[in-house]
């Protein structure tokens, strides 16, 4: 488990992180949003020791990640990429890291195979795609087999087989009881592997709740319906306090209320209904309202 407690970091006078407090838990992916410029990066540099809080923790099994003796078997983090030298070969770098950590060399072969490197392990990391340095940077996670695993942006640089790997892989060290925190801008992607978010927008803390709570929660979600009596339905329903938006003469894209209370109106007014279908808010959707206010100019722009 990650434990933040009031952790704060400041540069001068602007907080990239202000007083942020979280139990990332074990079992489960948790995704991690925000805009650019939010603090994503910085709370997991700070959660890996590459940076010192200005106060508060940050704890990995109640330790500091200074504190712990072999950093890589307990926690396995992929936050830059491109972080491998030039000139060594994927099997030399692997063995240097595993030297350091006192892991078996017989690891290496192993995460090499998983990550689908194994063919080219003799090659110089400085001829790598970005897809490529990517699956170097997961399999050196994984390296001491640790509990605790982040991953900034996994899938920047990978084809559709490599983010279907990534994604399956995230979702099966979650399901072995590991703790995963999951760092990435691609909203679908998400949305199909993490269980939890925790969304951050100026270094605060916006939503902590399970994916399905934050969707649930989104205005855009609605209710398409079809009825031959459009005008009677209408008039029911936004005098419930419902909203109504005519899609085509016999349908309206019904929000603010919820399939079963549209159709168990119609029922008591004695409206014919054709059609009720949900229509569920994207993660994307969600994620511009529970931002909407923690946007930079430049973004709200479009730039």
């Amino acid at each position: 488990m990650i434990v933040l407690r009031d952790l704060t970091k400041r540069y001068g006078e602007k907080s990239a992180v202000a007083g942020l407090s979280l139990e990332i838990k074990p079992g489960q992916v948790t995704g991690f949003l925000g805009p650019n410029g939010a603090g994503k990066s910085t709370t997991m540099r700070l959660i890996t020791g590459l940076d010192a809080p200005t106060s508060g923790t940050a704890l990995i099994g109640g330790r500091p990640y200074g504190a712990l003796s072999h950093p890589l078997r307990e926690v396995g983090a992929l936050l830059d990429a491109r972080s491998a030298h030039p000139g060594w070969t994927a099997r030399g770098h692997l063995l240097g890291v595993a030297r350091s950590n006192g892991i078996s060399a017989d690891h290496v072969a192993r995460v090499l195979e998983l990550a689908g490197l194994s063919d080219v392990a003799g090659r110089r990391v400085g001829s790598f795609s970005l897809g490529m340095s990517q699956r170097l940077g997961i399999a050196t996670a994984l390296l001491g087999d640790p509990g605790v695993l982040l991953f900034d942006e996994p899938v920047n640089g990978l084809d559709p087989d490599g983010v279907r790997w990534i994604r399956e892989l995230i979702r099966s060290l979650a399901a072995e009881g590991r703790t995963v925190f999951l760092s990435s801008h691609l909203m679908s992607e998400m949305q199909d592997t993490a269980d939890h978010l925790v969304v951050i927008g100026r270094g605060r803390l916006i939503a902590d709740a399970p994916i399905g709570d934050v969707l649930h929660s989104s205005s855009r979600n609605a209710v398409r319906v079809r009825t031959p009596r459009p005008d009677a339905l209408r008039r029911e329903l936004l005098s419930s306090g419902m909203t109504v938006e005519s899609s085509a003469p016999d349908e309206m894209i019904v929000s603010g209320g919820s399939l079963e209370e549209i159709g168990d109106l119609a029922f008591r007014h004695g409206v014919p209904i054709h059609e009720l279908t949900p229509r569920r808010a994207t993660l994307e959707q969600a994620y511009m309202e529970l931002t909407a206010n923690s946007l930079e100019c430049g973004e709200r722009a479009g730039k």
